[in-house]
Order: C-alpha cells, then sequence, then structure tokens
C-alpha cells in the first residue's frame, strides 16, 4: 500500500510527567495507512524532559529534534498558564519551522500537537478519513478552575462561540442558548465548520503549499499564535473544521495526570471489543417508529423493504389509525414485532428512540436498519446488500438523505443540505457493547452516540426523505418544532424560520445518479 506520510510535529516545554504520558499516546498511534514521522522543537529546561525526547523512538519513524533558544521561562500552575508576546512570538516560529520543513520534505500532513494531550490511537488515521485541508480534534479543558470544561475551537474573533450574523445584535439570553447549542454539538460525533482552532491539527500538504502559517499578522492585536494561523486560513479561502469522533484528553494541570490511565484503558477496551465483536452476520432487521401513517407513505416506503429485510420491530406511537394493521397486511411474510405506546413519547425523543433501540436489541439482530416512516433506500441497494453486510471490515452504512419537497425535487440551499453529509442507516449490532445516547429531547439521532468506534462506510446509495414532500406536512412540522423547541435550542432557528418558504430552491431528483 501507498501510505501517506505524516509529519506529527510539537514544540516542546513540558513537565516530565506529562510529556510521558504525551510520548506513549504518540507511540501507540496506528500507522495502517500513513507512516508517520515526528519533529520535536526541544524548548525544555528540564533535563528529564530533554531526555525523555532524546530517548524518544519507534520502528520505522524518523525523529526529529529542533534545539529551542530557551530564553523565556514558560509559567504554569493549578490555575492557569500564563503567556506573553515574546512566548507567542517564539512559539509561532517554532511553528514555521515545522511548516517549512514538512513542505520542503514533500509530507501529505502535518499533524500539529500540543505537549499536554493524550491522544486515541485512531486519531490521526481518521482525521485523514476527513479530508478536509485543515482539521483539528476536540479536546476540553478548564482554562480557569472558576470555568466549566469548554473546547479548543471557537466561531469568531479571540474566543467568541456563539453562532450569529454580521452585524446580528443578540441579547444575553439568546447569546447564553445559541452558545449552550453550539457546545452541546461539539460532544456528539460529527465534523463542524468553525472559525478558530488549535493544538491538535491535521493540516493537508494543499493547505501548506497554500502558504498557512503562524506568523503575526502587523495590525492585528489579538493575542495568540493559533489566531494568525486561523485568520490567514481563512483569507486563503480555506475553511476550517473541528472532528469530534475521537477526543483527545488534555492534561492542562498536573492534577490532570489521575485521568490519563482511565483514558487511555477506555480507548484499548474500545479497540479490543471492536477486534472481538467482528462476526458474520446476514440477517437485516428493520427498526421503525410510526405514528398515524396510514394516509402518508407508510405503505411505500414498507412496499420497498419486502423481499429485502428478514424482521422487523415496530414502535407504534399512540397511532388512532390503521397504521398497526398496515404494518402487519405488508410484512406478512416475515417475524414482525409490534410494540404499541398509549400515550405519544415523541415529546422526549431521546426516551422514544431508547426504547425503540432496546426493542430491537431483544431479537439479538445482526443487523439494524434504522428508516422512519416517511424514508425510502434507494431500490439499487439492494442488489449489494448482501456483500455489504458480510464484509468484516465494515460495521455502519452511512448513507446521504435528501429532503423531498415534492415527489420528484429535492431542497438544497443554505438551512437545506442534509444530503451533503452521510449518516448511519445500518449497523451491525454488537452484543455486549455499552451503548451510550445523546440524551436531548429533540434531534437526538436514531442511534446510540457512541457508535463512532467502528469502521464505517459513506456508501453512494441515497436516501429520499419525504417528511416535507407536501404544504401539509411542512405546516404540520413547523407547528411541532414551535411548540417542543421554541428556542431551538436542540434545533437550528433559521431552519426552522424557513420551513414555510414561498419560493425555495429546488433540485430535480435523478434516478441512479450519484450526485
Amino acid at each position: 500500500m501507498n501510505k501517506k506520510r505524516v509529519l506529527v510535529g510539537s514544540p516542546v516545554y513540558q513537565k516530565p510527567e506529562i510529556l510521558a504520558a504525551f510520548l506513549d499516546s504518540l507511540k501507540n498511534l496506528n500507522r495502517d495507512t500513513i507512516s508517520v514521522d515526528y519533529m520535536f522543537v526541544n524548548d525544555n529546561i528540564n533535563e528529564k524532559s530533554s531526555k525523555l525526547l532524546t530517548d524518544f523512538k519507534r520502528e520505522e519513524s524518523s525523529v526529529i529534534i529542533v534545539h529551542g533558544k530557551k530564553q523565556e521561562v514558560y509559567l504554569c500552575n493549578d490555575e492557569t498558564h500564563h503567556w506573553n508576546d515574546g512566548l507567542m512570538l517564539k512559539l509561532a516560529n517554532y511553528k514555521n519551522i515545522i511548516i517549512n520543513y514538512a513542505t520542503d520534505n514533500h509530507y501529505d500532513y502535518l499533524f500539529f500537537v500540543d505537549s499536554d494531550l493524550v491522544l486515541h490511537p485512531n486519531l490521526i488515521e481518521h482525521l485523514k478519513t476527513v479530508d478536509k485541508d485543515i482539521v483539528c480534534e476536540v479536546f476540553w479543558s478548564k482554562w480557569h478552575n472558576d470555568r466549566y470544561f469548554e473546547p479548543n475551537v471557537w466561531l469568531f474573533d479571540e474566543y467568541d462561540m456563539v453562532p450569529k450574523r454580521l452585524g446580528e445584535i443578540l441579547s444575553k439570553k439568546e447569546m447564553d442558548i445559541r452558545q449552550s447549542s453550539f457546545l452541546k454539538k461539539l460532544r456528539l460525533p460529527g465534523v463542524y465548520e468553525v472559525g478558530g482552532l488549535g493544538a491538535c491539527t491535521l493540516i493537508s500538504r494543499t493547505a501548506l503549499l497554500a502558504g498557512v502559517s503562524f506568523k503575526p499578522i502587523k495590525n492585528l492585536t489579538i493575542h495568540g499564535e493559533d489566531r494568525f494561523f486561523c485568520i490567514r486560513a481563512a483569507v486563503l479561502g480555506i475553511e476550517l473544521f473541528v472532528d469530534t469522533h475521537y477526543p483527545a484528553y488534555h492534561i492542562y494541570r498536573e492534577q490532570d495526570l489521575v485521568g490519563v490511565q482511565a483514558y487511555v484503558k477506555s480507548n484499548e477496551a474500545d479497540l479490543a471489543f471492536v477486534r472481538q465483536c467482528k462476526k458474520h452476520g446476514n440477517k437485516i432487521t428493520l427498526s421503525m417508529i410510526v405514528k398515524n401513517e396510514e394516509a402518508r407513505y407508510l405503505k411505500q416506503v414498507l412496499g420497498s423493504l419486502v423481499g429485502h429485510i428478514d424482521e422487523a420491530v415496530i414502535i407504534d406511537d399512540g397511532s388512532s389509525d390503521n397504521t398497526i394493521n398496515l404494518c402487519k397486511e405488508i410484512l406478512t411474510d416475515i417475524p414482525l414485532h409490534i410494540i404499541k405506546n398509549e400515550q405519544s413519547m415523541f415529546a422526549n425523543e431521546a426516551e422514544l428512540r431508547k426504547k425503540q433501540w432496546n426493542e430491537t436489541v431483544k431479537t439479538n439482530p445482526d443487523w439494524i436498519l434504522n428508516l422512519d416512516a416517511d424514508e425510502i433506500l434507494e431500490d439499487s441497494f439492494w442488489d449489494q446488500s448482501q456483500k455489504l453486510i458480510n464484509n468484516q471490515d465494515c460495521d455502519i452504512y452511512c448513507f446521504r438523505l435528501y429532503d423531498m419537497w415534492d415527489e420528484t425535487h429535492y431542497r438544497e440551499d443554505e438551512h437545506w443540505n442534509a444530503h451533503s453529509i452521510y449518516r448511519p442507516f445500518l449497523m451491525r449490532y454488537q452484543s455486549g457493547f455499552n451503548y451510550q445516547w445523546n440524551e436531548t429531547p429533540q434531534h437526538c439521532g436514531r442511534f446510540p452516540i457512541n457508535t463512532f468506534i467502528f469502521p464505517r462506510f459513506d456508501s453512494q446509495f441515497r436516501v429520499k426523505h419525504f417528511g416535507w414532500a407536501t404544504g401539509e406536512d411542512r405546516a404540520k412540522k413547523n407547528k411541532r418544532y414551535q411548540l417542543l423547541d421554541p428556542d431551538a435550542i436542540y434545533g437550528i432557528k433559521e431552519q426552522y424560520d424557513s420551513i414555510m418558504d414561498l419560493s425555495p430552491n429546488l433540485i430535480k431528483w435523478k434516478v441512479g445518479g450519484v450526485i
């Protein structure tokens, strides 16, 4: 295999105990599709720390050590870390030295990482698959003891995490709501665009050649070399992203060392479980929630699945029409489990989804196909389905979901672009794994949030979503979100406000076409 070359770069001024944990995690980085070399700028004044760097070796990797100037002492204590402009300029220069080395020696990627982080073994392998020119991995820190945990990314200026439009004036309540929503999103596995990032960042060769740099910008007084890097990247037209699948562990204070072992053991257990649970499975179990679907799309949806699924678990969330009988009529030839909620649970979607999951796994499924009653998977998928579910190297298949605005057109604009990302619909069930859920009342996701550790594949097959396909459907959903999420804590206010747009941008669905 022609492996991609990655240079891991880090300026190092660190206490020995913290540095040892950092270096151990570097040695454990997986290198299945990458080769990794290391470049450290040794700015240590502690001889033990310098010796740790000198002794660092890894098979099939080069280790380059550049000696720093060591003119200033970097003060850090149990409260916070104390920076000044001299330290910032020195660090910027060290990082630019690493950039120049990576560029001159034709590395495919440069991974900048601070020396007080502990990394998941799969991190760089995963960040490479995200396919962004600049993407960092999230980690969470208490920058001050009296503050809550905050991320290493932001949206605007020095450290502003309130989503807003240029010139928009917000009340304090609205700012708090938006910031809370942004922080909650970063707790969910995904890839999100941000305005600023640092400390744990993968940079492509394309971005390096474009001229990214930590050099100060003369007419800006903001503090921190990472800000200069991010502003320059934005000016160059390079978007910034954060990935949240493999959060790093930050040893910001010596007292944080006590959590390192638990973090490492958790990673080891996850990886061991994935290796252990590979199995051959060729049964697909449909998992679905329905409510008053008789006159909507249910007949079309279930009809598209007949002959393809092997079992079905359906949660009826308080239907008052003929939905249950319709399910029995169409799925007459397979084992069918219908669980009826006497009262609807949709006001707390997390509890409803957990019940759906628990009832489904009671059947001991091999693969779970989680579709809503208004979603149709492309027919062409079923030609490949047996091959896919018998693939031992993949446990999750992700598809793009298209929000249909009528029978033949889907909507695409700033707020309606769900089809631009891949989301999980088909997952191999792993008995014994401790699944965890996003405990939000709305938009909690259809699968547990910690399934990201399993190997996944982004499939070309598409899903049609007819939930918005008529004016009546849109009006009902608009009313529902006004009732259940009036402050847009769990969703996006601008998207809610655009539901009833009179002239949305629509694109014709191409049958069999990969868009």
